[in-house]
C-alpha cells in the first residue's frame, strides 16, 4: 500500500520540486506575518500563476505556503499582538507579554520549533491515514460517490459553525455556479446569459481569486496597522541551537497539541484557529503553574503553534481521499488540483499517485524546512516587512490578482468576473456567510450531478439505485447524522438553559 509513497521520493528531491517548497515557505513566512493577509489568499493568487509548471511544482509552493504562513503569523502575534493569521490569535496570549519582558527572540524560536513539530506530525498522518483510506473509496460507485459528494456539502454546512442556514446558502451559490455552461451530456446551455465565455463555466481559479483574495486586500486597506508593539531591532533573537535545551519540557505540550492539531484537521469546517484554542486550553489545564498563563508563558506559545500547524497535512486526508477540505485553505488546495486536472477523490490515488504522494513528502519537507528559514536571522527579516506601508502593499496584491486572471484566457471578460466575485466575496464576508461551502458547492456540485445521472442511467431511471447497497445507506445515515446532529444539540442546550433560568 505504501510502496508508491517511497517510489514518489526521488522525484520530490528533485532540483525544481524542491526549489518550489523551499520558495514557497520563505513566501509563507511573509505572507503570514502580514496581517490581514492568510495562506488562502496566498494561495488563492498563486493558483492562476502554476498553469505552465509541473504538477508537483505547483503544489510544493502551495504545501511551501501553507506550513510559512502557519508559523509566520506568529511574528506579529508575538511583536504587535495582532494575530498574522486567524490561527494565531491564541499566540498572542503569551507571545506579547514575553516580547514585553524582553523575550520576543525565544518566543518567536518557541513558536517556530512548534511549528515544525506540528508540521511534521501532520505529514507523517496524511501518509499513514490517507493510502488506506483511499483503498477503502475506490470501491465506492456512482451511487456511493454522490451521496460522499452529499455528505461533503451537508458537513461543511452544518459543522462548520455559525448560522447553517448561511452556510446552507453559500454552498447553493457554488452549487449553482458549477451548472453555468454548457451541460455535459447534452450540451445545451444553461445560464449562460448569452455569453459566450461562460459556454465552458466558471473557473474555479477566478473564483478562488475572487471570494478569497480580494476581500482581504480590502480590509488590508481599510485597517490602520497599529504600531506600538516591540521593535524588531530589539528582539534579541539568539540562535537556535541555544533555545532548543530550554524547549526540552515541552514534550508532553507537543505531542499533546499534535493530536489535537491532527484530529481538528480531519474534521470538516474545524480549523487551525480551534486546534490552537482547544489545544492552548488543555496544555494549561494541565499545567502545574496555570496561573501564570496569560503573563508570558513559553509553553502556551508552543501549544498554541504546534496545533494550528499540526491541521495542516491532515486538512487533506479527507479532502484528497473524498473531496472533503476540513479547512478553507484545504478547499482553495483542490481549485489547485483541478487545475492541474486532478479531481480529488476516490480515483485520485490511482490515476496519479506520484502525484498524490509526492505531495505528501513536500508537506514533510516544508514542514522541516520551517526551522531551517525561519531562525533568528529569517525572524528579523521577515519582522521588519511589518514596517512597509499598507496601500503599497495592497496594490501590489491586487495588481498580481488581475495579472493572474488575465493570463488564463487573456480576456478582460474573466477579470470582470473576478471582481464580481470579489464584491460578492466582501458582501458575504460583511454578512457573515461563510466562504468554504461556495468553493466546495462548485467543486463537488458538478461532480455530484455527473455521478447522479450517471447511477440514473445505471438504474434505468430507477432512483432506489441510490439505496440498493449497504455503503450508500451508511452515508445517507452519517448525511442524515451530521444534518440532525446540531439541530439536536441546540435544541437540547436550549432545555437546559430554560431549566437553569
Amino acid at each position: 500500500m505504501y510502496s508508491d509513497l517511497l517510489s514518489a521520493l526521488p522525484e520530490v528531491i528533485g532540483f525544481s520540486n524542491f526549489a518550489a517548497v523551499i520558495i514557497g515557505v520563505i513566501a509563507g513566512i511573509v505572507v503570514g506575518a502580514m496581517p490581514g493577509l492568510s495562506a488562502t489568499m496566498a494561495i488563492s493568487v498563486l493558483v492562476p500563476f502554476t498553469f505552465g509548471l509541473e504538477p508537483l511544482v505547483a503544489l510544493g509552493l502551495m504545501a511551501g505556503i501553507y506550513n510559512g504562513a502557519m508559523y509566520g503569523g506568529a511574528i506579529p502575534a508575538v511583536l504587535l499582538r495582532i494575530p498574522g493569521t486567524p490561527a494565531a490569535v491564541a499566540t498572542t496570549f503569551d507571545g506579547y507579554p514575553m516580547a514585553q519582558k524582553g523575550e520576543g527572540g525565544f518566543a518567536l524560536q518557541v513558536a517556530v520549533v512548534s511549528s515544525a513539530i506540528g508540521g511534521i506530525a501532520s505529514a507523517f498522518a496524511l501518509m499513514l491515514l490517507a493510502p488506506p483510506l483511499s483503498k477503502v473509496t475506490l470501491l465506492f460507485g456512482p451511487s456511493e460517490v454522490f451521496w460522499v459528494a452529499v455528505f461533503g456539502l451537508a458537513s461543511i454546512i452544518f459543522l462548520l459553525g455559525g448560522n447553517p442556514v448561511k452556510g446552507l446558502i453559500s454552498a447553493c451559490f457554488g452549487v449553482f455556479v458549477s451548472v453555468i455552461g454548457a451541460d455535459p451530456i447534452y450540451g445545451t446551455d444553461r445560464f449562460t446569459f448569452g455569453q459566450l465565455e461562460m459556454l465552458d463555466g466558471i473557473s474555479i481559479v477566478i473564483l478562488l481569486v475572487g471570494l478569497y483574495a480580494l476581500p482581504p486586500v480590502i480590509d488590508l486597506l481599510e485597517t490602520p496597522l497599529k504600531t506600538d508593539g516591540v521593535e524588531s531591532s530589539k528582539l534579541g533573537t539568539e540562535p537556535i541551537w541555544k533555545a532548543m535545551p530550554r524547549m526540552k519540557g515541552f514534550w508532553k505540550t507537543w505531542l499533546r497539541s499534535s493530536v489535537i492539531g491532527i484530529w481538528i484537521g480531519i474534521l470538516p469546517g474545524a480549523g487551525g484557529s480551534m486546534a490552537a484554542f482547544m489545544s492552548y486550553n488543555e496544555a494549561r489545564r494541565s499545567s502545574k503553574n496555570p496561573e501564570k498563563w496569560g503573563e508570558g508563558e513559553p509553553e502556551g506559545v508552543a501549544a498554541s503553534e504546534t496545533a494550528n500547524n499540526a491541521d495542516t497535512a491532515s486538512a487533506l486526508i479527507p479532502a484528497l481521499t473524498l473531496g472533503i477540505p476540513g479547512t478553507a485553505v484545504a478547499a482553495v488546495m483542490l481549485g489547485g488540483l483541478l487545475v492541474h486536472g486532478l479531481q480529488p477523490g476516490p480515483m485520485l490515488f490511482r490515476e496519479n499517485p506520484d502525484v498524490v504522494f509526492g505531495f505528501m513528502w513536500q508537506f514533510l519537507f516544508g514542514a522541516i524546512l520551517l526551522i531551517l528559514l525561519g531562525g533568528s536571522l529569517a525572524t528579523n527579516s521577515f519582522a521588519r516587512l511589518l514596517n512597509l506601508p499598507r496601500p503599497l502593499l495592497g496594490s501590489v496584491i491586487i495588481v498580481l490578482m488581475l495579472i493572474g486572471v488575465y493570463s488564463i484566457h487573456g480576456r478582460m471578460f474573466d477579470v470582470y468576473l473576478m471582481l464580481g466575485f470579489g464584491a460578492v466575496g466582501w458582501v458575504m464576508d460583511k454578512l457573515k456567510f461563510p466562504l468554504p461551502p461556495v468553493v466546495l458547492g462548485l467543486i463537488l456540485g458538478g461532480f455530484a450531478e455527473e455521478n447522479l445521472r450517471l447511477a440514473l442511467r445505471i438504474g434505468r431511471g430507477d432512483w432506489g439505485v441510490l439505496f440498493q447497497n449497504t455503503t450508500s445507506l451508511i452515508l445517507v445515515a452519517l448525511t442524515v447524522a451530521v444534518i440532525v446532529g446540531p439541530i439536536v444539540k441546540r435544541r437540547i442546550l436550549d432545555r437546559r438553559k430554560q431549566a437553569e433560568s
